[in-house]
């Protein structure tokens, strides 16, 4: 699957990269040692998520990160 990321917001990158790998939030919280409650609040745009903790997330769950210019 590819995803576009200029066509979306973070908090909806997060849970289509959630989403993706079929794991509930609570799951997925645990894969990356993060709280249910963070996952949620990255989900519901209420937390930004930092640079580290995407590629850490892409890392963990076997999704590449391409960036490429226009």
């Amino acid at each position: 699957m590819q995803l576009r990321a200029n066509d979306y917001k973070v908090k909806d990158i997060i849970k289509i990269l959630r989403e993706w790998t079929e794991l509930t939030q609570k799951e997925f919280a645990k894969s990356i040692h993060k709280s249910p409650k963070t996952i949620q609040d990255y989900e519901y745009g209420r937390a930004n998520v930092s640079l580290s903790i995407f590629l850490n997330i892409c890392k963990t769950h076997d999704i590449e990160v391409i960036v490429r210019k226009k």
